[in-house]
Formats: structure tokens, sequence, C-alpha cells
């Protein structure tokens, strides 16, 4: 205000400058209202924005703006104190700027140590030294005019550099908003002085251009002095005065905040929790104090932070963006719990928060990127903690809202082959023991699919806070080795009756899991049960993978031999699962084969060759291997190819129309005879309404 309003207004003009101011208070004043309605729907405690953004988007996106945030504060007392010191150097030559800027930090640190209501009270001198230079500027006198020679103007700046300089002019609610924890009753508090600042901000940042463009006609002058408004004032060391009270009112704003940031960090063990230990009736954070004196010192004997200034400020914009997007989310989900007593439309907030960020790339995108990357490392860091917070966020209610837009719009659709993904229900009990299922599953729904394991629990070891510690056990136990899934366990009488069960009714709307993968029964007491499953999931259209193991050995990698017949429904279904294996992470680089079986040698060149001719259409990378069956028995051929495979993926027969278990049953049972000595295997029966040879045809 007092060093760069005459230079704006030389720059882009009276029209010009009214513009940035009001686009400037625009978007502080969304970020005020959705404060506003934050701070009148929860209890706020110490910390300010970062207390607000954790509570509201999640204590790691509160740590990841709120670390920055804080080393923000905290070297913006040095920024401050720095243009103190000058211009206490320019009045006073004698006094050097260094020492000039370690008294005064070590004079504010004192106050703020000894008492934040002390230290607030010593506001309000530094109120009526700039009220006294504003009213000696509104009862100044046009300046004489000025001999400037030409080449000592500057060139003019485009209007977003202009809009860029005068931006961090209306940014002072941070202040504000860090001493939540010190005021009486914040939800009354917050919303009252922070509109209430930004108002008379704006009232006073309108008047003095409009006055300034009257009293100076000489747009030279405009550019080249900074102190112009001294010229005009009706006496001129009230400006200094002003000037001194502006940095100062705003070294201790930080200095009080910064600590209570650090306070507020330390009490969620964001950081060690002895740093956020209080201290007297008001808890004053001493520790944290000397922390940020400490960091503030360091920033006045470094000198120039200019390298770092723009980084700093584009972490205050983060922290008014995430502040309105955090009041958007909250009004756009709606959830109960969402009652501000100062309501805002959603609309309002998030465009505060696309404002914030189109601010921050006009401003620097360079240093946006940087701010970016830094909070980026903090989320990173703060995830891989996996801290428990003793309060909730909206981030659920936000993910719920997604997914209920996404169900109802996905309702209207009817399944398409080459919008086919696998949603994979496996009935695999405890991981533990069946590895090789997990593997398998995860292999198949790794980026492209999404996997369910279930787990069958007896009435009689199965009470609700059983399943409850069951579930979450295994999903601990997935989690630590990386495996996404969802889990689901359910009380039956039986493992197969409640896999039966799952089948019939597990899923949601539209989203219900199109395959079950399980491994083989080899108990004969089972196989009808058994087929009574498969006919559940042939009637219910769920695609069905059943897998041997082969011995003890899990299916972990080498070659993929898919035994292929134009013919069979179930061709297509292999060769997706063949390739989503081909391309998951543990399967990578491995050989996709697929294969055929002819009466003899006469039939091998035309089948190769077609196949051949399908495989380049369907561009997937594999390889075709035709072979003549070798006796009577065409596993024996089967057996023989694929000796050397790390999974062999064979069809299975659809039931017959009205076939009971009982006569499955009996297929099924040669079938496991036929293929015990195979390498791991998985039997596929596709049921779903689509024809997945249509996955690969040619686009």
């Amino acid at each position: 205000m007092y060093l760069r309003f005459g230079w704006v207004l030389g720059n882009v003009g009276l029209s010009g400058t009214l513009l940035i101011v009001t686009l400037s208070t625009a978007i502080t004043l969304l970020t005020g209202l959705s404060i506003a309605a934050l701070a009148t729907n929860m209890r706020i405690g110490g910390g300010g924005a970062y207390f607000m953004i954790s509570r509201s988007l999640g204590l790691e996106v509160g740590a990841a703006v709120g670390l920055p945030l804080y080393f923000a504060q905290a070297l913006g007392i040095s920024f401050y104190i720095a243009g103190f010191s000058e211009s206490v150097h320019a009045v006073a030559p004698a006094l050097p700027t260094p020492a000039i800027g370690v008294l005064t930090l070590l004079g504010l640190a004192a106050l703020a140590y000894k008492s934040a209501d002390l230290a607030l009270k010593s506001q309000f001198v530094i109120l009526a030294l700039i009220a006294a230079s504003l009213a000696s500027f509104f009862l100044g006198q046009p300046p004489a005019a000025a001999s400037i020679p030409p080449e000592a103007v500057p060139p003019k700046q485009d209007f977003w550099l202009v809009f860029a300089v005068f931006f961090p002019a209306v940014t002072g609610i941070e202040a504000g908003i860090s001493l939540s924890g010190d005021l009486k009753d914040p939800a009354r508090s917050l919303p009252l002085g922070t509109l209430g600042a930004i108002l008379t901000g704006y009232a006073v940042y309108i008047a003095i251009p409009i006055f300034l463009g009257r009293a100076v006609s000489q747009e030279a002058l405009l550019l080249t002095d900074p102190l112009i408004m001294q010229r005009v004032a009706a006496f001129g060391p009230l400006i200094l005065a002003g000037l001194w009270g502006a940095t100062l009112s705003s070294a201790m704003g930080a200095l009080l905040g910064a600590p209570r940031t650090l306070q507020a960090l330390a009490r969620d063990r964001v950081i060690p929790g002895i740093i956020g230990r209080g201290y007297g009736e008001r808890e004053d954070p001493r520790l944290a104090t000397l922390i940020s004196f400490g960091v503030a010192l360091a920033g006045v004997l470094l000198g120039d932070l200019n390298l770092i200034a723009p980084v700093l400020s584009m972490f205050f914009l983060t922290s008014y963006g995430l502040l309105n997007l955090s009041s958007g989310l909250a009004g756009l989900i709606g959830s109960p719990s969402w009652r501000p007593r100062f309501e805002v439309h959603w609309s309002l907030s998030l465009i505060g928060a696309a404002g914030c960020l189109l601010t921050m790339v006009l401003i620097n995108p360079l240093a946006t990127l940087g701010a970016t990357f830094v909070s980026g490392m903090v989320y990173a860091l703060m995830t891989r903690r996996q801290l428990r917070a003793a309060f909730g966020d909206i981030r659920q209610g936000a993910l719920l809202l997604g997914a209920q837009y996404a169900v109802e719009a996905l309702d209207a659709y009817r399944p398409d082959e080459r919008n086919w993904r696998p949603n994979l229900l496996v009935m695999g009990g405890a991981p533990r023991s069946r590895w090789f299922l997990v593997e398998l599953a995860r292999a198949l729904a790794v980026r492209r699919g999404v996997m369910t394991w279930a787990t069958i629990l007896p009435p009689e070891r199965a009470s609700s806070e059983r399943a409850r510690s069951l579930s979450s056990s295994i999903r601990g136990y997935l989690q630590k080795r990386g495996v996404r899934a969802l889990v689901k366990v359910h009380r039956a009488a039986t493992p197969l009756g409640g896999a039966r069960e799952l089948v019939a009714a597990y899923g949601f709307g539209p989203l219900v899991p199109n395959t079950v993968m399980l491994g083989a029964t080899a108990k004969p007491e089972s196989f009808e049960d058994f087929s009574a499953l498969v006919l559940m999931c042939w009637e219910t259209r769920r695609n069905l993978v059943v897998v041997r193991e082969g011995g003890e050995r899990p299916p972990s990698g080498g070659r993929i031999d898919v035994w292929w017949s134009r013919k069979q429904r179930n061709a297509g279904l292999m060769l997706a699962l063949g390739y989503l294996l081909q391309t998951s992470p543990g399967w990578r680089g491995s050989e996709l084969v697929l294969r055929s079986v002819v009466d003899d040698e006469a039939e091998r060149a035309g089948a190769l060759e077609r196949l051949e001719r399908f495989i380049g259409q369907s561009r997937v990378r594999a390889r075709a291997e035709i072979t003549a069956r070798d006796g009577p028995e065409v596993f024996e051929t089967i057996r023989a190819a694929s000796a050397g495979a790390g999974l062999v993926l064979l069809g299975m027969r659809a039931p017959l129309p009205g076939e009971r278990p009982g006569d499955y049953a009996a297929y099924y049972e040669h079938l496991l005879a036929v293929t015990a000595t195979l390498p791991p295997a998985a039997l596929v029966l596709a049921a779903e309404d689509l024809d997945f040879h249509r996955l690969f045809a040619v686009s």
C-alpha cells in the first residue's frame, strides 16, 4: 500500500488499478466467506488454516499444507523485518541494517514469548499509527512537479504482472486465522474479524488510488517515486510511521501465528509432540515460538530471500485455495453434519478455489510448481507414516458422492465388450494359506479391475465382533503386501453354500462382480455342492475361474498357454485373462501362446494361418502354436504341449439346459482327473452375455 500503489496506478491507470483491487479482494472475500462457513460448523482449535484444512480434507492434506505454511509464516517474519530495517536505515544511515533487524526481531519475539495477549494489545498502537498516516495522506495536497529525465522512467508493465505485484496486499487474513485457538468464541470472531478486515481493506484500497490519481497527474512521478504518498501527505513523516507500523504489525502477526501452526502440527503428532507444549492459562506455545525465532533469525542474517519468496507466497495461496475447497466440497456433499450458522453456497467456495489456483499460475508458474512439489512430498511422507487422526474429515463423503453419481450414471448403460474389465469375487478363505490365489487375482485386477476377497465363516464361530475383527485382519494383511482389495466376511453354514449366497447377493446396483474366482476342490463329497456353485454362476451370468495350483508351485510368471478354439464361448475370455496377466507387473515379459489342437497334420497349416491372422488383427503380443492330436485323448496332447508353462488356461463346459448338480459333478470329476498333472491351471467358464471375441476385434 505504501510503496507500490503509485507504481500500480502509473502502470495501468485508475480503471486498471480499481479492477486489480476488485479482483484481488474478490478472491480474498470468497476465501473469507469459506472461512466463515467452516468456522461456524466446527469447534475451532489452534492452528488456523492448518486446523480447518486437516479437519476437512484429512490429516495428510493438512500436514502437506501446514508444514510448508509454517515455514512461509516463520520466514515471512524475516521479510517484514527486512522492510522495516531498510526504511530505518534510510532515515538513520549510521545504523547498520542487520543490527536493526536482529534487535527488532529480539524485541518482537520477547513480546510474543511473554504473552500473546500483550502482543495483540501492542497492535492497537500500530493500528493508530496506520490510521494517522492515512488521515495525513487524505488531508494532503498535490505535490510540486518534479523534473524527471525520460531515461529514468521505467517502461510500463502489463496488467497481470502488476496484478501479481499487488496481490500480496490482500493476503493478510492468514495472521488472524492463525490465532484461532486464542479467541474466546472463534465461531463468532473469525467470520466478523476476517470479513470486516477484507471489507475495510477494500474501502481503503479503493480510496487511495482515486485520491492519488487526482492529486498526482505526472505519470513519471508515480512510476519512479516509491514514497509518492509521503509527497502528497499533509505531514510526510506520518507516512513513514505508518509504513513502520505496517511492517511491524505484519511481523508480529506472523510471529504470533507461526508458532501456533507449529503447535497444532505437534499436537496432531505430525512433528514431535513436545514442541506443542503450552504454557500458562492461554497455553502459549513458547517452545514453538523459540523455534520460529530461530527460523526468522536465520532469514534475517541471510539477508536476501528473494529466491524463495515466490514459493513462500504460493503456500499462503495454497492454504486459501484449500480452505475454499474444504467449504465447497462440504456444501456440495451436503452431509447432515454440515450445518454452518454462516451459510455460503458451495459454488462460491469452489469459484474461490479456482481463483486461487489461477492467481498462483499468473503470479509465478515456476513457484507454483515448486510449492506443489514440496506439498506433494510432504503428503507422500505423511501417507507412508499412516498417522491415525482422532478426528474425521469429509474425504469419505466426497468419495461417496462421486460413487453415487458414478453408480447412477452406470446404471443407464448396458454392459459392452470394449469397456469390460474384471470385477473379481475371490472365494479365498484365509489369504495366508491361499497365496497362489491372491497373486493370480492381483495380477488380473491390478490397474484394470476390482478385487473382493471373500471369506466364509460358520455361524458358531462368526459373531459380529469376530467377523469385523477378521475383516480388519485380512485387510491389514493384504495391504502390508501391497494387495489392493475389498474384503467381505460372510457367515454361512458351509463354505460352498456361503459362496452361492454371495454370488446371488453381493454387489450394488450395476457394480456387481462379473467373475468369480476360487480354488478347485478335490474332495469327492463336495463335488455336488461345487457343481451347484458352477450352475449358480452360469444362471446369474457370472464368469467362473477355477484355479488348480499344480502341486505346490504357485503361478508366478513364465509362459502363459491359452488353449484356443474360435468356436468356443470361453476362448475370448481366456485370451482377455491371458492378456491382463501378461501386462501385470508380476507377469510382465511373459510369453503368451495361443494353442489349438487339430485332428491331423493336414489341417495344421490352415489352422496356424487363421490363428496368426487373428493375432495380428487383435494387436495382442502373442504367438500361435498348432498341435496335431496324438492319440484319442486330447488331454494327453495338451499335457505334453504345456508341460513347461507357468500357467495354463483351459475352458470348462457350460451346463446343459436343465442339468442338475449331480450330473455336472461327474463332468467336473473327470476334468480334475485329466488336468491333474498339468502345471498351474485356470479352468474358465464365460457366462456373461458378452461376445468376448469383440474385445479383440479390429477397431
